[in-house]
């Protein structure tokens, strides 16, 4: 991996963060939609309303609890590095609570309304992916569980990461049976989001990935540490 110049440390610490934002803001945008979070945030939202608890400590809680389950997996080959996670998902929390107070009470009335807020969240959320993955810092704890986890059990990522969103899901579904009974915050929304935010973060990608990479680590920039370990887990040669 290239090394970076102080000037480029501080531009990829300064697009991981809009990163963090965009996915805050996406966040806001699904949460005023009123048909779901994204798989990612639901089992933070559900324990925001069943504590009443602002969801920026519940998502910095929610994702402690997932850093925690890296260390306990890994062990020994847990990086150190990996640790400021929590910083990065503190950011976030305070984030979500940002934007929520800066969309308001905005939303746009019927369905298709619904539907149009739902897919302004879908792009902005896939664009704060890109943006954190591509300055190759480290993983939101949630992908960071799933990396773990891929590595000790020997299996492609993306199944991995199936499973994890799913019992992420399924959880916020008990919690919110259990609590209030009746779903909260887990809606169609929650679905259409795992299904096409991966796509969506793929055409960034494709338009967008060598202009980011040529501001973070120059002319020819490294593949980015988490994509390679994908690569690896998926049994794919990974880019030069």
């Amino acid at each position: 991996m290239k090394k970076s110049t102080p000037a480029q440390w501080a531009i990829r610490i300064g697009i991981y963060i809009i990163g963090l934002f965009c996915l805050a803001l996406g966040v806001a945008f699904a949460v005023n939609s009123n048909l779901g979070v994204s798989p990612v945030t639901s089992l933070p939202y559900v324990v925001s309303l069943i504590s009443g608890t602002a969801l920026s400590t519940c998502v910095i809680l929610v994702y402690g609890s997932y850093i925690l389950l890296q260390v306990l997996i890994l062990r020994k080959e847990f990086r150190i590095i990996n640790l400021t996670q929590i910083i990065f998902s503190a950011i976030f929390g305070y984030f979500t609570d940002f934007t929520k107070w800066l969309l308001g009470d905005f939303t746009l009335p019927t369905y298709a309304g619904q539907l149009a807020m739902l897919a302004i969240s879908i792009v902005v959320v896939a664009l704060g992916v890109f943006l954190y993955i591509e300055v190759d810092l480290v993983p939101m704890p949630m992908e960071g569980l799933t990396l773990s986890i891929a590595k000790k059990v020997g299996k492609p990522f993306h199944s991995v990461k199936v499973v994890v969103d799913c019992t992420a899901v399924a959880v916020g579904i008990l919690l919110s049976f259990l609590f209030f009974h009746r779903l909260e915050g887990i809606r169609e929304g929650t679905i259409i989001t795992a299904i096409v935010v991966g796509k969506v973060v793929a055409v960034f990608k494709k338009h967008l990935q060598s202009k980011v990479q040529k501001l973070c680590f120059g002319a020819a920039g490294p593949v980015p540490q988490e994509v390679l370990e994908m690569e690896e887990l998926e049994g794919m040669e990974p880019e030069k």
